[in-house]
Parts: structure tokens; C-alpha cells; sequence
């Protein structure tokens, strides 16, 4: 284990090729046998003996971070299992003694501090242990001063206009709070606060994990400002969900592919539709996020000079993966076509994505997506059209609409997709157009100001 000042020297010990542990050095041998496990026995840690089985299977080497049970702690190695002629060579590192317990709000403290200015954190007596600037617009604090000290030191709270405060009947019911404002630092910055209660492993109130956010006492009417609530709660839901998200798909996906082992056809099939409900959810998340965006007074998009037959093959090859799962074939241009345009290459890039992505989900299997350049007066124009159903004449604006969608019950995205993207176009001085006909599949038409 290690203590202040001091870095535990690795661990060795050697397993059979059929997983048995034939001899270790003294700390991962008194690991073993605290966990019921004896030499000439299987590996008793469950986390070691996972990884011995996967390299013995693979043949390869696999070095993991893993948290093991450990008496009244939680220990934390770094394990690396290395198969050669004899069986399986173990190497542990770290050796790091931790509590068994985290004590923090879990996911709901991370959702709330995901887009904070400020972090703090108190103990069970509200001195304060911790205290982090995320953004620049965070007051400027040297946490010398006040670590250590009453969380009162460092904000000097507003009552509620009846001598109450949100912090401290919060304090009083051990729960979270919201909505607290104060004062901090030397220039008296206006601050918003809220906190989710610590927990010990007894379940007991050890403190708060909190976060500020800077008030903007110009933006008061919702109208897209910077401090926008719905723009701040978009940005934050969107950080907070993002990362939880991808791990959820990543799993998943190594699941359904059984990286880790055979699973059963049944639940490797589970596993792939909870990665394309993650998938599904992490693009409305986007979609969320962009939504934010474009309807911001504020929002501009860069002009550059661009190649679009570029950006269209690009587009194309980054859904080549999905249209070789639906058995639909892309026709892109050829390497030696190009067309000058002026735009942003990534919102152009996004664009042409979702054009391409919507006519390869509702091509039928066999069917063609083509991609089609032409010029247009003072337009360069991307032509994408498909075989699938159609659109009806009525429809063709509605599609436009934000959450619109002809049929709301069948399988797709969020509705936002189209939205976003004509929004997009038109920042760039361009426009997206559509013609088709029930039947008869779609042609959708990016136009941009060609150069």
C-alpha cells in the first residue's frame, strides 16, 4: 500500500495456463488468501481472475485499473496479466488504500456542477475542504485564504427577505438546496448557489458538494441572452449526459460484440439495442445542444472557403458503416469533381451528414443514395435524393418545422434534424430545398453562395 512520500514496488506472482494460482509474492498472496483463495486454487479476487481468464482466452496481454475489496477498505491496483509458455504472468502496481465509500452526491452532483463557475465543498461542520474556478468567469480567489474555514467566509449569504437562508435549512434537513444567491470574493461578485448533501458509508450528513454560478442581471427576459435558463440548462444537461452516455454505449457495444466472453445470442442482442438507445439519446443530446445554439441572438457561423464535392465525399464516408448495414449503396462524387463554395467546412460537414444519413434510413435494402453537385447562378449546390417513400407536398415544409416529423411513431430521430441543419444553411447566406412526391423517393438540395 502506499503512504505520503512512498510508491509501493510492484507485485508479482504466476498463474497456471488453466487459472490457478501457483505461487505470488507476500502482498498479492495475502490479497489472495484474504479473499478465500489458497495456491493450487483458481484466483480468489474476482477482478484478477476475470482479467487472468480474458488474457489466457485472448492469448494477449491485458492491464486494467481495478478497485478490490480489502478488509474495512477499498483497494485500488493497476493489474497487468501477460500470458506466455508457462501460464500467466500477474504484475500489480499502485497498491492505494482508499474508503470504500465516495462522499459526494453521486450522478446528481455531477449533474449539478456539470456547468458551474464554481465548485466547493464543505464538511460535515461547513469548513470548506475544497474549492476549484472552472470558468473565467468564476471571481478570482486564492483558496489559501478560505480552505479550512467557514463556508460563510467565502459567501456572504442573502436571506430570503424573511431572515431565512436556503444554505442553512438545508444544513437543518441535511438535503440539497437551490437557489441560494450571495456575494463573493473581493469584488462582490453576485453568485447563484446549490449544493447536494455528502454522505459517509453509515449514511450520515459529511458536508455538501456545490457549485456557483456567476449572476447575469442583464439577461432577465429569456429572449437567447447569455443568461439564458433555458440555454444554461441545455449546456448543462448536454455535459452532464454526454460522458455517462458514451460509456453506456461503449460498454454496450463490448457486450454485444463479447470482448469480455460469450454472453448468449440473447442478451448480446440486448446489449446491441441498449447501445442504439444510447446512440439514439446521445444524438438528441446534440440535437439539444445545437438547438441552443442557433437560436441564440448571438449566433454566427465562420466563412471560409470550402470544396463541397470535398466535404459531400467526407460526409458520405462517415455513413458509409451504417449504409453498408442497411444494404444501401452511395454514389459520391468522384475525386476529381469540386465545387467552390464559401461557408463553415463543420457546419457544412453536419449538414450533409443528417441530408445523407435521413435518405440512407429511408432507403429501402438495395436501394442508392446519390450525391450530385451543380451550379446554380451565384449558388453551388449538393444534390442528395433517394429511393424511399416520398414526401407529400403538404409535408415538405412541415419537415422543416422544429420537432416536425410526418409520421411522429415511426423509428427515426428527434425531429431537429432538418430544423437545425435549414437553420444552419441559411446563417451561411445559403438554404436547404426539397422536392418530391409520394412513391417517388426525395431530392434535397444544399445551396450555398459559390465563390
Amino acid at each position: 500500500m502506499t503512504r505520503s512520500g512512498y510508491v509501493a514496488p510492484p507485485a508479482f506472482a504466476r498463474v497456471s495456463a488453466d487459472g490457478l494460482l501457483l505461487d505470488a509474492e507476500p502482498r498479492l498472496a495475502e490479497l489472495n488468501r484474504r479473499a478465500g483463495g489458497a495456491p493450487g486454487q483458481p484466483v480468489a479476487v474476482p477482478q484478477i481472475g476475470m482479467l487472468v481468464a480474458l488474457a489466457g482466452r485472448l492469448g494477449i496481454t491485458i492491464s486494467r485499473t481495478i478497485v478490490a475489496a480489502d478488509g474495512e477498505d477499498d483497494l485500488e491496483l493497476t493489474v497487468t496479466a501477460r500470458p506466455d509458455d508457462l501460464g500467466i504472468r500477474l504484475e500489480a502496481t499502485g497498491w492505494d488504500a482508499r474508503a470504500p465509500w465516495q462522499p459526494s452526491g453521486g450522478g446528481e452532483a455531477d449533474f449539478l456542477r456539470a456547468d458551474a463557475d464554481l465548485l466547493w465543498t464543505t464538511d460535515a461542520s461547513l469548513h470548506l475542504t475544497a474549492l476549484t474556478a472552472v470558468t473565467a468567469d468564476a471571481p478570482s480567489i486564492d483558496p489559501a485564504q478560505v480552505l479550512g474555514r467557514p463556508v460563510t467566509r467565502l459567501f456572504v449569504l442573502d436571506d430570503d427577505g424573511e431572515g431565512g437562508f436556503a444554505l442553512m435549512g438545508a444544513v437543518a434537513a441535511q438535503a440539497g438546496f437551490d437557489g441560494q444567491t450571495a456575494s463573493v470574493g473581493d469584488d462582490a461578485a453576485r453568485m447563484r448557489l446549490a449544493a447536494v448533501p455528502r454522505r459517509d458509508a453509515a449514511g450520515r450528513f459529511a458536508g455538501f458538494d456545490g457549485a456557483a454560478w456567476r449572476i447575469v442581471e442583464e439577461a432577465e427576459d429569456g429572449d437567447g441572452g447569455p443568461g439564458d435558463l433555458s440555454d444554461a440548462f441545455s449546456r448543462r444537461i448536454g455535459r452532464a449526459l454526454r460522458d455517462p452516455l458514451g460509456r453506456i454505449i461503449a460498454d454496450a457495444d463490448s457486450m454485444s460484440a463479447e470482448t469480455e466472453g460469450p454472453v448468449g445470442d440473447a442478451y448480446a442482442g440486448y446489449a446491441a439495442d441498449i447501445a442504439g438507445a444510447g446512440r439514439h439519446l446521445l444524438a438528441l443530446v446534440d440535437d439539444l445542444d445545437d438547438l441552443s445554439a442557433i437560436e441564440r441572438a448571438d449566433f454566427v457561423v465562420s466563412v471560409e472557403d470550402l470544396d463541397l464535392a470535398d466535404v459531400a465525399r467526407r460526409a458520405a464516408g462517415l455513413l458509409a458503416l451504417r449504409a453498408a448495414q442497411g444494404d444501401v449503396r452511395i454514389d459520391r462524387p468522384s475525386l476529381d469533381q469540386s465545387m467552390a463554395a464559401s461557408g463553415e467546412f463543420r457546419r457544412v460537414l453536419q449538414i450533409l451528414v443528417n441530408l445523407i444519413g435521413n435518405a440512407v434510413r429511408y432507403s429501402p435494402p438495395g436501394g442508392m443514395v446519390w450525391i450530385r453537385l451543380e451550379r446554380d447562378r451565384e449558388s453551388a449546390c449538393v444534390i442528395v435524393a433517394d429511393q424511399g417513400k416520398g414526401i407529400a407536398p403538404e409535408d415538405q415544409e412541415r419537415i422543416f418545422e422544429k420537432f416536425g416529423r410526418v409520421d411522429p411513431g415511426e423509428p427515426g430521430g428527434s425531429g431537429l434534424g432538418l430544423y437545425i441543419a435549414r437553420r444552419l444553411a441559411r446563417a451561411m447566406r445559403g438554404d436547404i430545398l426539397v422536392d418530391s412526391a409520394p412513391g417517388e423517393g426525395a431530392r434535397f438540395v444544399l445551396l450555398l453562395p459559390a465563390r
